[in-house]
């Protein structure tokens, strides 16, 4: 088993459904790069994304307004590629959180009748 696989805490198909919301929520606190978000997910129990995950998910998050980039310039080595939560994003998570919060209600009302 992989590293990424003994950090990830829920099933894959649920984590790869929840990790557009991850990483909104990883953006929430400022600007972070590629690595540093990858960081954030895993420590949110979701393991690690590959790159093959994590920068299409993270272009279509950048092509819906949701983040933008910004490039910042390296001190001894090269720059790197910042990616800024933007008010449509933060919109958004908020949206994503609070469905998430009525699937978890949902799941936990019986659902029976009187």
């Amino acid at each position: 088993m992989s590293d990424a696989q003994q950090e990830q805490r829920w099933p894959a198909p649920w984590s790869r459904a929840a990790l557009g919301t991850a990483v909104l929520a990883s953006l929430e606190l400022g600007p972070l790069h590629g690595y540093g978000i990858a960081q954030a997910v895993s420590e949110r129990g979701f393991g690690r994304p590959k790159g093959g995950s994590l920068y299409p998910l993270l272009a279509a998050l950048e092509h819906d307004g949701a983040v933008v980039t910004e490039w910042q310039e390296g001190q001894n080595g090269p720059g790197k590629r910042n990616y800024v939560l933007t008010p449509k994003g933060k919109a958004r998570l908020q949206s994503e959180r609070e469905a998430w919060r009525t699937l978890v209600d949902a799941m936990h009302n019986t659902g029976g009748t009187a």
